[in-house]
């Protein structure tokens, strides 16, 4: 017999703590103003840095000329050049933040993010085939580079699918597994793409690869704009399922929620989030570890809370390790991938040996 749907949640979420309304709003609202305070904080550093009082005059009146001893004005520096690269920034951040926690749920694994399960790495091969064969066209914004990236992360991820499925199940080890390995063969068609090009695009390559956050431009901006807001609803608008999935399978199942169902809904839009960031910004690893675990102390597990939190989390934590990248070692550049692995790597390390600990214990 059929398990029927249920049409209402709290009886289902009654392990979880209580989530009102007014914690929630209250949450997003900290959240939305930390994330506009942080990135006008960091529009104020760069090769040039500008002062707080000069910074405001620019943002309340944009069009007041200002004079620079580079001579370059400080209002053409912060509209056309650092205010897109920080909304990119953001964009990309809340994005990887967001398929973190929607993998994490799923797989029920902290350790679960697409860099490390390798649906970045097949956005990258698909972003790096493009590049290496000039694909160049353009359509409502969406470029060449993007659609590659995101449909070998779709592959990827059908892939890990097709290789973790049995009995129409998904074992949750075993798909963590399967995208190990794939990570690895990935990775190795990349370095071979890059031994393939000449010095000058591998290199090229190779620093695009890092993460890197060269500025869009408005134009570009606004179709990973759409990308993002679309895949981010979508999987904020799973966090009741995602908080029965945390359960596990069967329990879910008992629960009359569609298991099997959701994980593709959470695969393509997972896929698609991930394409659209890869494809702009290059591999930049660990924002989908560090930063669900961090909001989930702070704020608890529960879904319908941690998704839009994380998302504004991760966001506001790009851009600022991307201010960090291009401030530290002025008038160089760091890569910004550079930067999060530096922060993710310990954390990672901290995870795997708490969860030893625990095994042991």
């Amino acid at each position: 017999m059929d398990v029927p749907i249920l049409a209402s949640a709290p009886a289902d979420m009654s392990f979880l703590p209580a989530l009102t309304a007014r914690r929630r709003a209250r949450a997003l609202v900290v959240l939305v103003a930390s994330a506009l305070i942080g990135i006008v904080l960091c529009l104020q550093y760069g090769t040039e840095r500008i002062p707080l009082p000069e910074l405001a005059r620019i943002l309340l009146a944009p069009g007041a000329a200002t004079d620079s001893a580079a001579g370059v004005s400080p209002a053409v520096i912060v509209w056309e050049v650092r205010l897109p690269r920080l909304l990119l920034a953001f964009l990309v951040g809340a994005s990887l933040a967001t398929v973190g926690v929607a993998l994490q749920a799923l797989l029920r694994n902290p350790l679960a993010d697409p860099y490390i399960l390798g649906i970045s790495s097949g956005a990258a091969l698909g972003a790096a085939l493009a590049l290496q064969f000039g694909l160049a066209w353009a359509i409502g914004g969406f470029t060449a580079v993007q659609l590659c990236a995101f449909l070998f992360a779709a592959a990827t991820i059908v892939a890990i699918y097709r290789i973790a499925v049995a009995d129409g199940r998904i074992p949750v080890q075993t798909l963590l597994l399967a995208g190990v390995i794939i990570n690895a063969i990935l990775s190795a068609l990349i370095l071979f793409i890059t031994s393939l090009s000449d010095s000058t695009s591998a290199f090229r390559l190779f620093f695009w690869l890092m993460g890197s956050l060269a500025t869009l431009g408005y134009d570009g901006l606004g179709a990973l704009a759409v990308t993002a807001v679309v895949g981010i609803g979508v999987l904020c608008a799973q966090g009741r399922n995602l908080n029965l999935l945390s359960l596990g399978d069967d329990p879910a199942q008992g629960l009359g929620l569609d298991v099997e169902r959701v994980k593709r809904v959470i695969f393509i839009t997972t896929a698609l989030l991930t394409g659209a960031a890869v494809a702009v910004s290059g591999l930049i690893g660990f924002v989908g570890m560090i930063v669900p675990h961090a909001v989930r102390m702070v704020l608890g597990p529960d879904h319908r809370l941690l998704l839009p939190a994380s998302a504004l989390v991760g966001g506001t934590f790009l851009a600022v390790a991307d201010t960090v990248a291009r401030s530290l070692l002025t008038p160089a550049e760091l890569p910004v991938g550079v930067i999060t692995a530096l922060c993710g790597g310990p954390f990672f390390i901290y995870l795997l040996m708490s969860h030893r600990k625990e095994a042991i214990g």
